[in-house]
């Protein structure tokens, strides 16, 4: 089926998402409907466009629909990802915003994008993986159980991001063209603005997008100013490819996010009671990729080949002590990979050889350079097969040697085999059984760099491995999707490290996640209930205590809708996002978290006389609540006052395709 989706037109499969939901074993409708063009909350839309979106490793994987990365363009990842509870980002600006995958940091997946591997460890008050979703074509989160292509060190599965290419934005026909919008918040007085310019001729392609947004300090519900949330944000995005008569397709892209202005002084919180001034932050991202694929081939013969380089510096000022000056931190990873996808009689199967060559260095006025560093060589191969019409299954291996480096000079080699198994088989038209397993070698983890001593004893550190276990059902009955999954991800031998020590810990996370899917004509219900708990050692983990392992989460919704009336140039719809109270405060933390509700509308209006032009207004926090979401730092600490979220905000989108 996969195969059939990627050569159906995408107007063809758009509309018949329209018309109904398509879980991935049942067969869409062959009937040609009209198309309605409009974008659609369906995250079968985007499973469709992933060559292996009904394979058996993808059963867990969640999407983020067409609709939500469109209006998520000139918002950040918690707008990106405020579909998918089980899917939370904590921090209420971009270089605060930390990722939780069923309650899991991200810092324990595999994050690519456009192939190239991304750094895992930064300074612990800001985020390792700020990206700004304008940049987007497709976002994956696999959880839980990962497919051995997926990269090395999966520990909790993968989240896969591909940019922008030029056949997104030029329509049939087209040789030039782009889009542009333009973004103002009441709240803050955000301004933001974007261009992208496409072109086409022959078989070179190119691509040059850029977004500015600057803005002043937002009030939270309860009327205070938040000092240092001002929005100061800089992307730029060019790409090139050339694709020839045969299919051959070489591509490079470069990207480059800055985020530079003052922030409170531990910038995932507004304070823990000491009178800290605001400090500078300067955060620069870049990555560049190289890719080579032919998107012609078919058989035995199918090769990617994939190499780039990734890179992340934070400069951040020390007004207390200024004999440190700049603090800075620089991680950078240079990888790669080469693979072969082979079609066999039930399937394909995927295999290769990948590779990193990562560096992570501190420096500020009285130390000249610490640093860790960690090389890693994998091979790997998937299976994705198809036996029978109603099973799908999907096992492969890995094997990874790796070779360490620590700040003293010490050197560590380890090695692991990797395994995983996913099965998914359809009972009867609406009833698919699904489930997977997976065994994962993690070495030896890169730590925070801005905690770095030479005194650590690295003799007793141990490679960490995780496992993960997820069960689940989908069920289909009509424009009605129901599915529900439990899930378990335990990480043995954790690196566990602070200032003054390094030492191995255990962590897990265990809970489940319901979901419901509703599409009619015009319209789509998508709503989402994710329950975690992680633990330490044993132990319910605090947001400290389980700080770059997971987040205290407990409860977490996600609801979407939306609706076009016939004949109507308006949409209409709106979402909420919540969190029940957490009550299972960990020993080292002093309270429980509340709950909280939030309520945004929108409205939006495609015009019927200016071809491109939209226009969006909305409401966010329509009730002007104080809150923090659920995933942000410090919550269950009364001595902290976490990062609060905007009240409300007046949203006004115009965005216009040329």
């Amino acid at each position: 089926m996969a195969g059939h989706f990627a050569r159906t037109p995408l107007r063809v499969i758009l509309s018949t998402l329209l018309a109904g939901t398509a879980l991935p074993s049942v067969a869409l409708a062959q009937d040609e409907p009209t198309f309605l063009g409009r974008l659609v909350l369906n995250p079968a839309f985007a499973r469709a466009e992933d060559p292996d979106g009904n394979a058996a490793d993808r059963a867990n994987s969640q999407y983020v629909a067409e609709a939500e990365l469109d209006r998520a363009r000139m918002g950040d990842l918690k707008d990106l990802f405020a579909g998918i509870a089980s899917v939370s980002v904590g921090g209420a600006i971009p270089v605060a915003q930390k990722i939780f995958v069923n309650g899991v940091d991200m810092l324990n997946l595999a994050v690519t994008v456009d192939g190239v591997s991304q750094n895992n460890r930064l300074f612990h008050h800001v985020s390792a993986n700020a990206f700004d979703p304008g940049l987007m074509k497709s976002v994956r989160v696999d959880a839980g159980s990962a497919p051995a292509d997926a990269g090395p060190h999966a520990m909790a599965g993968a989240v896969v991001m591909e940019t922008v290419d030029a056949a997104d934005i030029l329509a049939e026909g087209q040789t030039i063209g782009g889009n542009a919008r333009l973004s103002y918040g009441d709240n803050g007085r955000t301004l933001g603005r974007s261009l992208t310019l496409a072109g086409r001729e022959g078989g070179f392609e190119w691509l040059a997008y850029g977004k500015r947004a600057t803005g002043r300090d937002y009030k939270t519900g309860a009327g205070q100013t938040v000092q240092g949330s001002a929005a100061d944000l800089t992307t730029s995005l060019l790409k090139l490819a050339h694709e020839g008569e045969g299919g051959h397709r070489l591509e490079f892209s470069a990207q480059r996010m800055e985020d530079d202005a003052l922030r409170p002084y531990r910038a995932n919180f507004i304070t823990d009671g000491r009178p800290f001034p605001l400090r500078r932050y300067d955060t620069v991202r870049s990555t560049y990729a190289l890719s080579y694929e032919n998107t012609a081939a078919e058989g035995l013969w199918d090769p990617k080949i994939v190499i780039g380089f990734s890179d992340v510096q934070l400069g951040v000022d020390q007004p207390l002590d200024s004999s440190l000056g700049v603090s800075r931190g620089d991680n950078s990873t240079l990888s790669g990979k080469v693979e072969n996808r082979f079609a066999v009689a039930m399937g394909t199967v995927t295999a290769g050889v990948d590779f990193y060559d990562r560096e992570s260095i501190y420096t500020d006025l009285a130390e000249s350079g610490l640093s860790e560093s960690s090389r890693n060589v994998g091979i790997y191969a998937q299976a994705r097969l198809d036996p029978t019409d109603a099973l799908s299954l999907s096992f492969g291996l890995r094997y990874d040697h790796q070779e360490f480096t620590g700040t003293n000079g010490f050197t560590g080699s380890y090695a692991g085999a990797s395994g995983n198994l996913s099965l998914s088989y359809a009972v009867n038209d609406q009833l698919t059984l699904r489930g997977g397993l997976s065994s994962v070698f993690g070495g030896l983890t890169i730590e925070d760099n801005f905690i770095y001593n030479r005194a650590w004893d690295y003799s007793g550190l141990r490679a960490s491995r995780a496992t993960n276990y997820t069960l689940g059902a989908d069920y289909a009955l009509g424009d009605l999707d129901l599915t529900g999954e439990l899930f378990l991800t335990r990480i043995d031998d954790a690196r566990l490290s602070s200032f003054r020590a390094n030492a191995n810990g255990d962590a897990e996370s265990r809970g489940f996640n319901l979901g419901l899917g509703y599409g009619w004509d015009q319209g789509y219900l998508r709503a989402s209930y994710s329950q975690s708990k992680v633990k330490v050692n044993g132990a319910s983990g605090s947001s400290f205590g389980a700080l770059d392992l997971g987040a205290p989460l407990g409860g977490v919704f996600a609801i979407e809708a939306q609706h076009t009336p016939d004949g109507s140039a308006f949409t209409f719809g709106g979402s909420i996002q919540a969190a029940t109270r957490y009550r299972d405060v960990a020993a080292d933390a002093s309270r429980q978290i509340p709950g909280y509700a939030v309520l945004n509308l929108f409205s939006e209006y495609a015009s019927p006389t200016v071809e491109g032009l939209v226009l969006r207004a909305e409401v966010l926090n329509v009730f002007d609540k104080t809150y923090a979401d659920r995933a942000t730092y410090g919550a269950d600490f009364a001595e902290i006052e976490p990062f609060y979220e905007p009240g409300r905000s007046v949203q006004l989108t115009a965005a216009v395709k040329f």
